[in-house]
């Protein structure tokens, strides 16, 4: 983009930009998320939807639910294939084979695959027994992504996790020897009372186990967690920085390439399902608590959400979805951006386009302000932060809200 400011449009002006590039939308890549909400039990940091399973697991019904969700978002398909399917929780390796087999065949029959669809189950190492993951690879589920947190025992009593960190390295072991060439490890930092060395130490633990990505980013206290009602304490911010600065370098050192604000991967080994939400693709949400985005051939983009409760969306009396935003043409900017700028590559301007229906000269004011604060590229075939924008997304990301 030229350093000299382009005339602004005027209103009609903009209106018929927006209209004539509507015309070069595009119905984005489709990916389903489909939700467990169980666990063996609630983790003090956690503020996801999930909920300690009992003495057993109401697994048919769930499953039963789930395809009379998928029923009812079908009209979201569109004539598309499934580019990837994510299972998270909660736990989702706590159903049995034949459950997740069920899910996938039904989703199979009713939407179909791409040829090269990447299907991720996330589970833990405290459920890893190497039959169970033999069954689920025999699926045609491809790729695990395994929550170890930590491998150091104070830090994993500290959050609230059932394994050690044997069991986590064992669990690398086992996903490869039940055919997963591709696996994420999920690594936090900025643990209670964790030093620089106790960090290293966890990231070099975790690299010697060769995963193809790596999820590695910092814990915060949310709300409606333990953690929130009893904080613990957490290292000090020159702490956290010097933790930042050198296990990025010692990622980079390994061939991992810091692809997303906390998501590391070996080349060609990002997470194509993660990469679909942070291009603006849609997805269908299927479970308890699960968001969805979808589009219609219009330009017409809307996210929904499913009731929250596992016993809610069990009861056949009630609905499915809980609620529904459609999103208007000037909040479109912001979220689309809210998502790509994720990316330390960003994305082609013309994804704007293809993702929105909307030209980009309606980005040009929040844009001429974020390159002259040094928050993005001066670059007008590219939208990416700069790495100080990286460091300060919030902040670029306010040059862009209605």
């Amino acid at each position: 983009m030229s350093n000299t400011a382009a005339p602004e449009p005027d209103a009609d002006d903009s209106h018929q930009a927006s209209a004539s590039s509507a015309a070069r939308f595009q119905l984005p890549p489709l990916a389903a998320y489909v939700h467990i909400p169980w666990c063996v039990r609630k983790c003090p940091y956690c503020d996801f939807n999930s909920h300690a399973a009992g003495p057993s697991l109401p697994e048919d019904a769930y499953v039963t639910a789930l395809l009379a969700d998928l029923d009812a978002d079908m009209g979201q398909v569109q004539g598309r294939k499934l580019s990837s399917i994510f299972f998270g929780g909660g736990t989702p390796s706590l159903f049995s084979p034949g459950a997740l087999g069920r899910i996938l065949e039904s989703l199979e029959q009713r939407i179909g695959f791409s040829d090269d669809i990447e299907i991720t189950l996330e589970a833990n190492p405290g459920t890893f027994e190497q039959a169970k993951f033999r069954d689920y690879r025999s699926l045609g589920i491809n790729r695990l992504s395994i929550g170890v947190q930590s491998f150091q025992a104070e830090k994993l009593t500290a959050l609230g996790r059932i394994h050690d960190g044997d069991e986590a390295v064992r669990a690398a072991d086992m996903a490869r020897a039940a055919g997963f060439d591709n696996f994420n490890l999920d690594l936090m930092h900025g643990l209670p009372n964790q030093s620089l060395d106790d960090a290293l130490s966890d990231l070099r633990t975790a690299i010697a186990q060769q995963p193809t990505h790596l999820s590695w980013y910092q814990l915060t206290v949310e709300p409606n967690t333990e953690f929130w009602s009893k904080p613990p304490k957490l290292p000090e911010d020159e702490t956290l920085w010097d933790i930042q600065e050198a296990g990025q370098a010692l990622l980079a050192a390994h061939g991992y390439r810091q692809y997303e604000t906390s998501a590391y991967a070996q080349p060609d080994r990002q997470a194509r399902h993660n990469l679909n939400y942070w291009t603006f693709g849609d997805f269908l949400g299927l479970g308890a608590g699960a968001h969805g985005k979808s589009s219609d051939r219009d330009g017409h983009i809307r996210r929904q959400w499913k009731t929250r409760l596992p016993k809610d969306y069990l009861d056949p009396s009630k609905r499915f979805r809980a609620g529904v935003k459609d999103l208007a043409q000037d909040e479109l900017p912001f979220e689309f951006l809210m998502n790509v700028l994720r990316l330390t590559d960003g994305v082609p301007t013309v994804m704007f386009t293809q993702r929105t229906g909307l030209a980009p000269a309606l980005l040009s004011d929040g844009r001429r302000e974020a390159e002259a604060r040094g928050l993005l590229e001066r670059d007008p075939q590219r939208l990416v932060a700069t790495p100080k924008g990286q460091l300060f997304l919030n902040d670029l990301l306010q040059l862009f809200l209605p």
